[in-house]
């Protein structure tokens, strides 16, 4: 394993939080894409806001999982809706959670340079930043699910 192999796995995971976040303020926002990722770009990736200092994020791949989740909404949403209980919607998720989710399923689908565990394991993680582990298990449990289904 070479030396940059870390720092570009520190680079992604922090591309893919920002990107879940960056997905959350369009949800909530409705902010257009450009506008959206050039805020990101321009101040927020690998950025000190509110004295915490944001990682150096992968600008491309970030763009990619923000674009391409926006891009296969549909596809990614009847993924996800296929494996919720019953009666269960992504519109009844936190928002945040939905956006996990949304992300995970684009790499799983779209992202098939990137392995099956890293993926799951990334969002995990992802999760955990924001909530407790019964809802990390169930971030788990649904890209486990999906994964089986088109891997």
């Amino acid at each position: 394993m070479s030396n940059s192999a870390p720092a570009r796995s520190q680079s992604r995971s922090a591309a893919r939080l920002a990107a879940v976040q960056a997905l959350y303020q369009r949800e909530m926002e409705a902010t257009a894409l450009p506008r959206l990722l050039k805020e990101f770009h321009d101040h927020r990736l690998g950025r000190e806001i509110e004295d915490a200092q944001y990682a150096d994020a992968e600008i491309a791949f970030f763009d990619d999982i923000v674009l391409g989740t926006e891009k296969y909404h549909e596809d990614i949403v009847e993924h996800l809706s296929l494996r919720l209980s019953e009666g269960w919607t992504l519109e009844r998720l936190d928002k945040t959670l939905a956006q996990i989710l949304r992300a995970g399923v684009y790499e799983l689908l779209h992202r098939k340079d990137i392995n099956t565990a890293t993926v799951i394991n990334e969002y995990v993680d992802v999760a955990h930043a924001f909530f407790d582990e019964k809802d990390a298990k169930f971030v788990n449990g649904i890209l486990d699910a999906v994964a089986k289904a088109v891997r």
